[in-house]
């Protein structure tokens, strides 16, 4: 499951464009403002000497060095082009520091061809969109656009027409020990198999159930049904959280799924005659709405 240095799925393929340019250097991915995304050495990347920020936390460096190492730069830093054929960092100074600690040869760039704060954040968006992220490259893209613009996650949400929960339900994922982040890596374990681990607290717990997924090839129902028992194992089972007799556990599974191709939270509730019920989809506001019917229509046009 190693994955080779600096290796993101968001570096340019063999299928992308070009792949020389100006000093041997790979010449990358266009991007829509100009942009390009790029592979580029670390050792041809210095620090703007203008940075604001001048102490970094070793220990937290460190961390981020040993995530780096194992699973990757999994975003771009942002660079702008000096004179020679040595690249200046505009933004993720500190994950650039942290891949030099790794020891990585090249880390994947948006190298900028403009000074607008606006048209950066676009390349970065435009990333997001153009690339077929996994669920924890998907999480690292939601962390940089909140930490290098300082953008809350509803800002990012109007941005790019997610709804809140699901970034903030990407984010987690972040937390999760880095041998299940490398799973998720690799196509191992699913957003559903991971969802379901991060409702357990105690991370040796977490990884002992991945390895079991892994091993056993368990769905995510069915890893949803160990983690209930392991946390009831641990946990007294307070009176306010038992389902109450006659629960319909199918029409729990159904919102489930559901909730997965919607990306929103939803309730499906049968009554006792056979067949009739109601399902209830939940929007957060105007653009979610719309972005939900997307979807309903889109599945309405291809049904036969």
């Amino acid at each position: 499951m190693s994955r080779p240095s600096g290796g993101s799925t968001n570096a340019p393929s063999q299928d992308d464009g070009p792949t020389s340019g100006p000093s041997g250097l790979d010449a990358g991915t266009p991007l829509a403002d100009g942009s390009r995304l790029q592979l580029i050495p670390v050792g041809k990347i210095h620090p703007n000497p203008r940075q604001p920020r001048r102490v970094f936390d070793e220990e937290a460096l460190l961390e981020l060095s040993e995530s780096i190492a194992e699973v990757g730069l999994l975003q771009p830093v942002v660079v702008t082009p000096d004179d020679g054929d040595t690249f200046e960092l505009v933004m993720g100074e500190r994950r650039w520091r942290a891949s030099r600690l790794a020891g990585l040869d090249t880390i994947p760039t948006i190298v900028r061809v403009t000074d607008a704060q606006d048209m950066l954040r676009d390349a970065l968006l435009e990333n997001l969109h153009r690339s077929q992220l996994n669920p924890l490259e998907e999480a690292a893209a939601y962390h940089q656009m909140l930490d290098d613009f300082g953008c809350t996650q509803e800002e990012l949400s109007q941005r790019i027409k997610r709804s809140r929960s699901r970034i903030a339900n990407t984010l987690r994922l972040m937390k999760l020990p880095r041998s299940i982040q490398r799973y998720l890596l690799d196509g191992t374990l699913t957003a559903g198999h991971a969802r379901a681990l991060l409702s357990l607290d105690d991370r040796e717990e977490q990884e002992h159930i991945a390895n079991k997924i892994v091993d056993e090839g368990l769905s995510v129902r069915a890893t949803e049904a160990m983690v209930q028992k392991a946390d009831a194992g641990r946990t007294e089972v307070k009176p306010h959280t038992r389902r109450k007799p006659g629960t319909d556990e199918e029409a729990m599974k159904i919102a489930s799924r559901l909730a997965d191709v919607y990306d929103t939270d939803v309730t499906v509730k049968r009554t006792k005659t056979r067949g009739s019920g109601r399902i209830v989809l939940t929007f957060e506001d105007e653009d979610d709405l719309k972005r939900i019917m997307g979807i309903l229509e889109r599945d309405a046009a291809v049904a036969p």
